[in-house]
């Protein structure tokens, strides 16, 4: 069915602005050429004889004309049919074109012919004038659709994750490379213009060095992705219900995401985020920002004893992976910590979450927390893989269109 909640006076005027642009399109009627029923007679009168035509798949998205035609304007419609999602019969100067989100994607169809081609490039150009001047309207309804919390968070947490395992990996194999190279030195000889010269290097040095780069790259993924899966856990166990929750929570800084999803009065949780904070703070946000950080690593001031670091080693005394000349740190350390949560993450009440964000990778269907769905599908991993068996089939048979 249409949206019916009222328009705010000012969109009335946006409404009229679609109006406008659709010019001569028009929902169709009997007396639209070659006639067809009024759009009771169903689909199969209305589809029949009609091709896809070349110019609508210039269309936009089909979501974004649904709401065009059917939600803002209200032309007559059909649903769901066979491998159809809606359609939508329309008058274009006295000939009948239907706008269809069928399976293979949203088109104009018409019997064949080259007056009908015609007519559906012009009608194409029509919807997305339409499309431009109802931009208002389309902000509005996701407005409404955000503070009524009827709303998918999409997951990313599949591919954030390859990334940081990606990397991780890279991390291992430079170290297992810089081992096995630790006694191979290269010489070089050659002739100057005035004299011979030698030049020595060790190939595990430089290994050594791509080793620390690998690293920063393996931290940086690893605390996007545990932004991300934090979000869906606190959606999953309940703790986030609204669009404006969760807006509110990707705005926070990851020690507040990690604490709306791990409860650190556990002595183990509260363990891992202390020392992930540590690389947090001490390695990854120094990087992030420029190599410039904010008690003074980057300056180094004038004395006697030549320039010394701000940062004096009494000062550095108590951090776990203070930074030194060259972006040199404790690499090893801050990867252990990162390594060592990955594991323990999807341990005790969380393991049922792992199912549904990192196994299926589904979205987190706000109103399945509202409804007590994702409630019943957390006690226990089987119910989980139940339930999202269950969503499978239903994304599966929307995208088939088999209604």
């Amino acid at each position: 069915m249409p949206f019916r909640t009222p328009l705010p006076q000012e969109l009335e005027v946006v409404k009229a602005s679609a109006r406008r642009a659709l010019g001569a399109v028009i929902p169709s009627h009997p007396g639209s050429v070659p006639f067809v029923a009024d759009l009771e007679a169903g689909p199969p009168r209305l589809f029949a004889g009609s091709d896809r035509t070349d110019a609508g798949r210039a269309f936009p998205p089909a979501y974004v004309v649904y709401f065009l035609l059917i939600d803002l304007l209200e032309f007559p419609h059909f649903g769901a049919y066979e491998k159809v999602a809606w359609s939508v019969g329309i008058d274009y100067k006295g000939r009948l074109l239907t706008i269809s989100h069928r399976k293979f994607g949203i088109g104009v169809f018409a019997p064949k012919s080259a007056e009908s081609n015609v007519a559906a490039r012009e009608v194409t150009i029509r919807i997305q004038k339409a499309v431009k001047a109802a931009q208002p309207y389309f902000d509005w309804r996701a407005g409404l659709a955000v503070a009524e919390s009827k709303l998918n968070v999409r997951n990313n947490a599949r591919p954030l994750y390859d990334a940081m395992s990606y990397f991780l990996a890279q991390y291992a194999s430079k170290i297992t490379e810089a081992e096995a190279r630790k006694d191979e030195k290269i010489v070089e000889t050659g002739a100057g213009k005035h004299t011979m010269w030698t030049r020595t290097t060790w190939p595990a040095l430089m290994v050594r060095r791509e080793t620390g780069w690998v690293a920063i790259a393996a931290i940086e993924a690893f605390f996007s992705w545990t932004e991300h899966i934090f979000i869906h856990i606190a959606i999953l166990r309940g703790q986030l219900l609204t669009g404006a929750a969760v807006t509110a929570r990707a705005e926070a800084d990851w020690a507040d995401k990690y604490k709306g999803a791990i409860d650190v009065s556990d002595p183990e949780a509260k363990r891992h985020f202390d020392s992930l904070i540590s690389v947090r703070r001490e390695l990854r946000n120094f990087v992030a920002h420029g190599a410039f950080g904010k008690d003074g690593q980057a300056f180094q001031f004038h004395s006697t004893a030549g320039a010394v670091p701000v940062l004096l080693p009494h000062r550095a005394s108590n951090r776990s992976f203070s930074i030194g000349e060259d972006l040199q740190f404790n690499h090893a350390a801050a990867i252990a910590s990162i390594e060592a949560f990955n594991t323990y993450v999807w341990t005790k009440e969380r393991a049922p979450a792992k199912t549904h964000i990192q196994e299926y990778g589904l979205p987190a269907i706000l109103t399945h927390t509202t409804d007590g769905r994702y409630a019943h599908a957390m006690a226990s991993t089987l119910d989980m893989e139940q339930f999202c068996d269950y969503l499978i089939g239903e994304i599966d048979r929307a995208s088939n269109m088999e209604w």
